[in-house]
């Protein structure tokens, strides 16, 4: 049998597409654009950090510059008026650190500023500065300062040792052969002295013996000045025997006066007179008799107020 049909025809092939218009053209266009977007964004970033603004140097001086880095602020009051812009290592081993300020904040620095680098045990190292008065002259462009380092982890040790030093001198201090456990025992003893039957006396005198014998000496001496007192000042004492005697004496002194204006009475009378002679003398010797007899009372009587005036001896007063 024979096939009469036709032989299948070939598979088509498909057709090139047709070519775009002017596309090596647009392509350069697209990366000229994206470039140009790429260096505007970084045109801006660098306009925004103040890379174009007009800037004064300042050199800070530290013994290390642990903790700083490029582009790291200045602080004044908590806002950015500076960034480190390099570090580097001056020939006596000191670090500088080279901080770019613009302009517009360079007003807040001033000749007496103080710059401060803090390093904290939690957080990055912050640079800041300080100005106590702002009417002081602008710090000029290009200085150098030197910068103070407060490091929170430099302290700790100093600090351990001076905790370990003080808790050292509290065993010993605490401990039961210590001086103050030896002062706190005496101030019991004393305390319990002073709470005692003879109270401050006690404390002071170390005893209650002692404390009996300063009080038992004490009545004695009051005893002996009662018995004083009532022998002079009391009902016939002493007093009384010299406040007689004083009065008898007054007496005798009255009568001897008497007498010696009798005695100069005649002696006026024998000068008027002297052809009575013997009458005179006569008179005289009355007065003369008298007179010496008076003075022997004066001489009794002192005799008298020796015996009785107690303080005329050598009494001696022993106190117990």
């Amino acid at each position: 049998m024979s096939d009469n049909s036709p032989p299948p025809e070939p598979p088509s092939t498909p057709s090139p597409p047709a070519d775009i218009a002017h596309i090596e053209f647009k392509a350069v266009m697209l990366l000229v654009l994206i470039v140009t977007l790429v260096c505007s964004f970084f045109l801006y970033v660098m306009y925004a950090r103040g890379v174009f603004e007009p800037t004064q140097r300042l050199v800070l001086v530290s013994d290390d510059s642990e903790g700083v880095n490029v582009g790291m602020d200045l602080t004044f009051s908590g806002f950015p008026i500076g960034r480190v812009r390099q570090i580097e290592l001056s020939p006596d081993g000191k670090a500088r650190i080279v901080i770019d300020v613009p302009h517009k904040d360079a007003h807040w620095l001033r000749t007496t500023s103080i710059f401060t680098m803090e390093r904290g045990m939690v957080g990055d190292t912050r640079i800041r500065a300080f100005s106590g008065i702002l009417s002081d002259p602008p710090l000029p462009a290009n200085s150098e300062r030197v910068v103070h380092v407060g490091d929170t982890n430099a302290e700790i040790p100093r600090l351990v040792a001076s905790a370990r030093a003080i808790l050292e001198n509290l065993e010993h201090m605490t401990a039961q052969d210590s001086s103050m456990n030896a002062s706190l025992g005496h101030v019991r003893i004393v305390t319990e002295r002073l709470t005692g039957r003879y109270g401050v006396l006690g404390g002071v005198l170390g005893s209650e013996d002692n404390a009996k014998k300063i009080i038992a000496t004490l009545d004695r001496t009051n005893a002996l000045l009662a018995r004083t007192d009532q022998r002079i000042n009391g009902k016939n004492g002493v007093m009384d025997d010299a406040q007689a005697a004083a009065k008898e004496l007054t007496a005798v002194l009255t009568d001897t006066r008497a007498s010696l204006k009798k005695i100069d009475a005649v002696l006026v009378e024998a000068q008027a007179v002297g052809a009575n002679a013997r009458l005179a003398s006569s008179d005289l010797g009355a007065l003369r008799a008298e007179v010496e007899i008076n003075l022997r009372k004066i001489s009794q009587l002192v005799d008298e107020v020796n015996r009785k005036w107690p303080f005329a001896r050598d009494a001696e007063l022993k106190l117990p």
